[in-house]
């Protein structure tokens, strides 16, 4: 179980820490919310991917064969990103010279839903599920049935949550002691971020 247990820290590094959507979702709340942006963008992240991990489990989905399935994921989480992404350089581009941290963005200013849109909407973040992630499934539900299943995820979870505070944090206390201006430059070229992610999902 130890050997199983770090092989799951491991393998979950690899995705939570790589760059994405909902890290560059967390970056930009963090700049204005602070640690609890990064706290219920985990909790919306979770509420998404807790109950796919047991339908897994329980063998109630099987879908990673079904290529309409990831193409509708794809376009519809593409759109959304664009969109978003739209939405945010905007905001930075119609602010005058006093934009700061406590300017909102209408879909971007809830942390707990955009945890659950980039995370639902994310094409990548399913294929992982239904590939290594299933991988895990099955080795925890060998080693202990559904309570391996459950170690496994918190095993998987509380790295999301470590990160996703660490950023949003670390984002907050350097944006504040940035100028007006280079801020907006910084929050328009996370906007061209999640545009970029955008086109990439769709292709």
């Amino acid at each position: 179980m130890l050997n199983f247990l770090a092989t799951v820290i491991i393998i979950t590094a690899s995705g939570a820490l790589a760059p994405g959507p909902l890290s560059i979702g967390t970056i930009i709340q963090g700049s204005k919310k602070g640690a609890r942006a990064g706290v219920f963008a985990a909790i919306g992240h979770t509420i998404i991917e807790l109950p796919l991990v047991f339908l897994l489990a329980l063998g109630l989905i099987n879908l990673s064969e079904d290529a309409y399935l990831k193409t509708v994921i794809s376009a519809i989480g593409g759109a959304t990103l664009i969109i978003l992404g739209g939405l945010q350089i905007k905001d930075v581009l119609k602010s005058n010279s006093n934009y700061n941290q406590s300017s909102k963005l209408s879909l971007l200013n809830n942390p707990l839903l955009f945890g659950m849109i980039l995370t639902g909407l994310n094409p990548f973040f399913i294929v992982w599920w239904f590939t290594i992630g299933s991988a895990l499934i099955i080795d925890a539900l060998i080693l202990a049935a559904l309570w391996g299943v459950a170690i496994m995820y918190i095993a998987h979870v509380w790295m999301d949550y470590a990160w996703l505070i660490f950023i949003a944090s670390l984002s907050h206390k350097g944006f504040s002691i940035l100028g007006s201006k280079v801020y907006r430059i910084l929050i328009g070229a996370l906007g061209l971020l999640l545009i970029y992610f955008g086109i990439t999902f769709i292709t």
